[in-house]
């Protein structure tokens, strides 16, 4: 039989630095943590091989005596917690492990100076033992060195990465942490060279944008949501500003930097049908709620949390998150290479009694009118869902002054996909389909809104759809859902779908190819969102396939009500994929073209 016994001192401190000190990063962490809750306003870190033989963090904080340097150093020793209250905790750091875990397996040297106090103290503990202590001269606050880490456990130091990988690891640790705090200066050297320097001071919108991407000033909106005691800030990029992975999401809880995966669903979320699901958006956001509604100690190096109602939480962000969105939603982001690329700001303009007041509406909520918006275009859509019409070069179809209109007049078309305007003071050109198929989602988002069955168009012969039969069970599931917005679906079998009506702004379409990508977008998300996401992707897919495509030529006529359209319509600047529906081409830059300027 096994005999118990109790493990010695060391290997107890090398278990506990195996749950804290991970990495170099996770060192680098707990250090800045303490420093940023030391009251710091400055907070230098320095680093060698990736944090391999170096780490120094110096800040300015309250510093420590002697006495309190000591008892820093032992385990479950913090100054965090003034009480038991655990779920009240208001500080970064508070286990208590961090100093004695990292010293367990480096060379740790704390130095420290009271502010006040002539002098400081220096203490030096190297793998758990006290190698010296004494008078130290430094600044008010604490320098902590941590050299060789894990250099008397090659087990441990054989399985991390390169110096390279180690660094980046870090630098992104410090990036996180200089994001939650605009108020703290940040500076990190790397084998003598400067990697990251922000002042103490900045605002939230700058400090964010000076470290994901400068680009992210000009292609985000300013995120601010209040509900009750929970609060929502920070910056959300354009979808048509996005990446190829997710390392540009920057979540935070309670000033806490954190990588959780309800947030980040929220955040898919909320995009869900304005990017395409390989793509992924750039933002940076700080949720603020009582601490009593989330545990922060789930998990020892506090990248997790849980709340108290998940569900609440995250409603409030896709809904706080596309309600930003609504208010930069007829920009159309730029790719940063582009620099003659502008872009359109929603300014005021005159009243004209065709437009009403386009930009006075607010779209924070989705409107039963946003149909209602389009009459023009609608005039228009038989002929344009009809075979390819001869162009009609009308000169009373031109409105006379383009600079009435922020997306100007319509001066022709390329490639029978792209509609070029006249602005007052540039071009621009807009992709048809892509830009369509926006405003078809935005409608059937409106008619499902007023929960009406005036947009169903009814078909003479009903359609039978041949589909497995779980599939056609997850669409009976949702028949009720989908009979708002104007799709009528019946069980027709065990293996096949009844369709009777078709939302009315998809035109003459296949019916029998949206019914299957519908099933699809189901098979695929329809356990993993809520109820509305998953209605937003059916909802798209809707739209896809009721767009003009592209090759179909337009009247002028018809370009013009497109736009007019665009013009009052939520989100215009971005098709359901998250790409531009237009870009602008400045009068200046293409005088700059040909030489004129």
């Amino acid at each position: 039989m096994p005999v118990i016994r109790r493990l010695p001192e060391n290997l107890v401190n090398r278990i506990a630095a195996g749950e804290v000190v991970e990495r170099p990063a996770a060192a680098l962490k707990e250090l800045v943590e303490n420093a940023i809750d030391a009251g710091s306003t400055n907070i230098a870190v320095r680093l060698s091989a990736g944090g391999l033989d170096l780490i120094e963090v110096t800040d300015d904080g309250c510093g420590m005596d002697p006495a309190e340097m000591e008892l820093a150093l032992e385990r479950h020793a913090t100054s965090k917690l003034p009480d038991e209250a655990i779920e009240l905790v208001a500080t970064l750091g508070f286990r208590g492990e961090a100093l004695p875990s990292i010293a367990s397996v480096a060379r740790l040297t704390i130095e420290s100076r009271v502010r006040g106090e002539d002098s400081g103290w220096q203490r030096v503990i190297d793998h758990g033992k006290l190698a010296e202590e004494g008078p130290a001269a430094l600044p008010p606050g604490t320098r902590i060195r941590v050299e060789n880490l894990f250099a008397q456990v090659p087990a441990r130091r054989k399985f991390l990465r390169s110096a390279r990988s180690e660094y980046a690891a870090c630098l992104d640790v410090v990036r996180r942490l200089a994001m939650a705090r605009p108020d703290i200066g940040f500076t990190l050297e790397h084998d003598g060279r400067r990697a990251l320097a922000v002042q103490p001071g900045e605002a939230l919108a700058e400090r964010v944008a000076r470290i994901i991407a400068r680009e992210l000033a000009d292609n985000g909106v300013a995120v601010s949501v209040e509900r009750g005691d929970m609060r929502l800030t920070g910056v959300a990029g354009l979808p048509t500003y996005n990446r190829g992975v997710a390392d540009h999401q920057y979540l935070f809880v309670n000033g806490r930097p954190v990588k959780d995966r309800l947030l980040i669903g929220a955040v898919r979320g909320a995009y869900s049908d304005m990017l395409a699901r390989d793509r992924h958006a750039v933002l940076a956001l700080f949720l603020d709620l009582p601490p009593q509604d989330v545990d922060v100690n789930v998990h020892p190096a506090k990248t997790e949390v849980r709340f108290r109602d998940p569900g609440f939480v995250r409603g409030f962000i896709v809904g706080g998150l596309r309600q930003a969105l609504d208010s930069g939603d007829r920009r159309s982001a730029q790719a940063p290479a582009a620099s003659a690329m502008a872009q359109w700001q929603v300014e005021p303009v005159r009243p004209e009694p065709t437009l009403g007041s386009l930009f006075a509406r607010e779209y924070s909520a989705p409107l039963s009118r946003v149909s209602d918006a389009g009459q023009a275009w609608r005039g228009y859509e038989v002929a344009v869902m009809a075979p390819p019409m001869a162009r009609a070069e009308m000169a009373e179809e031109q409105p006379a002054e383009a600079q009435q209109f922020p997306l100007g007049v319509a001066r022709g078309q390329v490639a029978g996909t792209y509609i070029v305007a006249e602005a007052e003071d540039g071009l621009i050109i807009v992709d048809q389909h892509a830009a369509h198929e926006r405003l078809v989602l935005e409608r059937l988002k409106a008619a499902g809104a007023g929960d009406k069955m005036t947009n169903a168009q009814a078909l003479l012969i009903p359609e039978v759809v041949e589909l497995d039969e779980p599939v056609c069970d997850r669409l009976e599931e949702r028949a009720e859902d989908f009979a708002r917005f104007g799709l009528t679906l019946e069980r027709f079998g065990p293996d096949a779908m009844l369709v009777r009506s078709v939302p009315s702004v998809l035109g003459q379409g296949d019916v029998q190819a949206l019914v299957r990508d519908i099933a699809d977008d189901l098979a695929q998300n329809g356990d993993a969102l809520l109820l509305g996401e998953r209605l937003d992707l059916v909802l798209a897919t809707m739209a896809c396939h009721g767009s003009v495509r592209a090759g179909r030529s337009l009247s002028v006529a018809e370009m013009n009500a497109l736009l007019r359209e665009m013009e009052r319509t939520p989100r215009s600047g971005q098709c359901n994929h998250g790409r531009p529906t237009w870009v602008k081409l400045a009068l200046g830059d293409v005088e700059k073209l040909f030489g004129r300027k």
